[in-house]
């Protein structure tokens, strides 16, 4: 049984803006398998300018509020990076990869489906350091 992979038609290079971004960053969670309990905000935080691409970083900070806890103990990050090569075509779409917070694998989003448990192993550890102090 083969998971099909959820991805999206990414923008091109020359069609790209900060907005634009962010917007598509959207468009990917909400291909994501993910309860409607999880909360999300994403957000812009920095442009990058290497000698081969310019780097366009965002972040997508995760909850899951209640009614008890409107503003959650935990909350878990994901980070993207979208990249715009500087010798490929200004058509050709640009690449996107994504990590977790807790960890240093970079993942790209067509070659791997995007898991809630990864969320949820993030919160589980915060909130059993926050109980250790």
């Amino acid at each position: 049984n083969k998971h099909v992979i959820k991805n999206i038609q990414w923008t091109s290079g020359n069609n790209f803006t900060v907005k634009r971004g962010r917007q598509q960053i959207e468009e990917l969670i909400s291909t994501w398998d993910i309860h409607e309990s999880w909360l999300h905000h994403s957000e812009f935080l920095k442009k990058e300018e290497l000698k081969d691409s310019k780097r366009y970083h965002y972040r997508a900070c995760w909850g899951i509020p209640t009614r008890r806890k409107p503003i959650p103990q935990a909350t878990a990050n994901v980070y993207f990076v979208i990249v715009i090569f500087k010798f490929k075509p200004k058509t050709s779409p640009v690449k996107v990869f994504y990590r977790l917070e807790s960890s240093r694998l970079i993942r790209r989003p067509e070659q791997c489906q995007f898991r809630e448990k990864w969320l949820k192993d993030i919160i589980e550890n915060k909130i059993i350091c926050i109980q250790r102090l």
